[in-house]
């Protein structure tokens, strides 16, 4: 965690791994609390994210006869969660990917892509070069 920062009033509980030089912004929740959650070094967590290694529908729906789910999350090096972004358990985000602000993350996004949406949708490519970032955008 080395050159990494966490903001104050930003909640990290669980099984939660942060790599160097990564920022978590304000109003943050990572929990860990159902599996892994890791994040990978040089990522830009915005405020407001919410990533979650459990979820308690099928327990709620039936009564709490079912069990919580419980998968691990992984965010590779090199990722921007745009703000008020959700990511759901089992999900995966690709090395250098973007995910935009208020999106919901329920799958695999591929290293380099952006995704964005509820639920979100792959809709360009990352392109990194030395210091130099492009981003395309796929037509529709």
């Amino acid at each position: 965690m080395s050159g990494s920062s966490i903001y104050d009033n930003s909640y990290v509980f669980g099984k939660v791994s942060i790599g160097k030089n990564t920022w978590i912004g304000p109003y943050t929740i990572l929990d860990g609390s159902g599996g892994k959650l890791s994040i990978g070094d040089f990522c830009s967590i915005s405020s407001g994210v919410q990533i979650y290694t459990h979820n308690t529908v099928k327990w709620a729906v039936s009564g709490g006869k079912a069990e919580y789910e419980k998968k691990s999350v992984r965010i590779s090096d090199n990722c921007y969660i745009g703000p008020y972004s959700v990511i759901s358990m089992g999900s995966s985000i690709g090395k250098g990917s973007v995910i935009g602000t208020s999106s919901f993350v329920n799958t695999v996004i591929p290293p380099y892509s952006i995704a964005f949406g509820s639920p979100a949708k792959i809709v360009g490519k990352v392109k990194v070069k030395g210091k130099n970032v492009e981003f395309e955008y796929f037509k529709k």
